[in-house]
């Protein structure tokens, strides 16, 4: 589509997440429409980054333009005056996975099918990045997944009143950064940080289109896989999740005796990444002022508790952060209205 610059259009607010971007659908007097994006920063660098990095272009432009060219599907661009905050893309409607799914509950088996082959087919094709890309600038090292863990710790627990003991907060220390280090050596992929059924567009033609990836950095190769699979938008039944999982494995070209590997990376990763996002839901209404991510706190603890029990079956450190976090949890979940 083409945008002229002095077309007159009519201007209407679309709903955001919970970043402070700001987007409007632009219906065009020529015909047709775009989603117009503002982003108040200066440099279009959310604030869950964490690190400054100064780039020339926004992560968002340089990440967009990277996956197109790797044969991704993301949202067209038609206009880019990032300099004063603005860009224009193309529209893609209503229809996210999790919209669809609504609507259409039996196609989701081929749907997930799909975001995974989507997911695996991309790490295949990001292994190599181009030098001085943001997104290999960046990682999921041992300082970002602690500060993560302690997100949780800080609002998921003591912001709501929840006071762990001297012991039990040394202990939580101890398990956290034990969690920390082990996933930090993981092997490491192109992540997308939130590859999720509120992040997953479908076009059309019934493909998946990549949206909200400008925090991508190299991480944990299962972690997109845990924000799909363990949405907290989302339930699925665990053998649902395993098959899941076993086709991401089979679409890498992973040994059968990879797969079982993959699942406890995949459980790991689970713990911290819920408990992350529990944290995050409460900091978002008490700072954010938004509420409307509390109703998904409970489950993405739920989640954390599951993820929590099978790894305790095998690992000692993780039987230990069970036993401290599990009590805690079940007591708060049966009288909290948030948990």
């Amino acid at each position: 589509m083409a945008v002229s610059a002095d077309c007159s259009a009519s201007i209407d607010p679309m709903a955001g997440g919970a970043s402070s971007r700001r987007y409007f659908r632009v219906e065009l007097s020529q015909g047709g429409t775009v989603v117009a994006v503002f982003t108040p920063s200066a440099d279009g660098v959310a604030d869950e980054v964490g690190k400054s990095h100064a780039r020339s272009r926004w992560p968002f432009l340089e990440i967009r333009d990277l996956l197109e060219n790797k044969g991704i599907r993301v949202p067209k661009l038609f206009a880019d005056a990032s300099a004063r905050g603005w860009l224009l893309l193309e529209d893609l409607g209503e229809d996210t996975l999790a919209n669809v799914l609504l609507r259409a509950p039996a196609k989701k088996s081929e749907l997930y099918t799909k975001a995974v082959t989507d997911l695996a087919r991309a790490q295949i094709r990001l292994e190599s990045l181009p030098e001085g890309s943001v997104v290999s600038s960046r990682a999921f090292d041992v300082e970002l997944l602690r500060c993560e863990i302690d997100h949780f710790r800080e609002w998921g627990l003591d912001a709501r009143g929840i006071a762990l003991t001297r012991a039990q907060r040394d202990e939580f220390e101890l398990l956290a950064n034990s969690l920390a280090h082990r996933i930090a050596d993981f092997p490491r992929s192109f992540t997308h940080r939130d590859y999720q059924s509120r992040n997953l567009m479908v076009d059309r033609d019934e493909r998946l289109v990549w949206i909200d990836f400008q925090d991508a950095l190299l991480g944990p190769r299962v972690y997109d896989l845990v924000a799909l699979l363990n949405d907290s938008y989302q339930t699925f039944e665990p053998e649902f999740v395993a098959a899941r999982i076993d086709e991401y494995c089979t679409v890498l070209g992973l040994g059968r005796s990879e797969f079982a590997q993959v699942h406890r990376e995949f459980d790991l990763v689970t713990v911290q990444r819920k408990l992350k996002d529990a944290g995050r839901f409460v900091y978002i209404d008490r700072v954010k002022k938004d509420s409307s991510f509390l109703p998904f706190v409970s489950s993405t603890v739920q989640k954390a508790l599951a993820a929590l029990e099978r790894v305790a079956n095998y690992d000692a450190d993780m039987a230990r952060f069970d036993a401290l976090l599990r009590p805690i949890l079940r007591a708060d979940l049966a009288h909290s209205s948030v948990y």
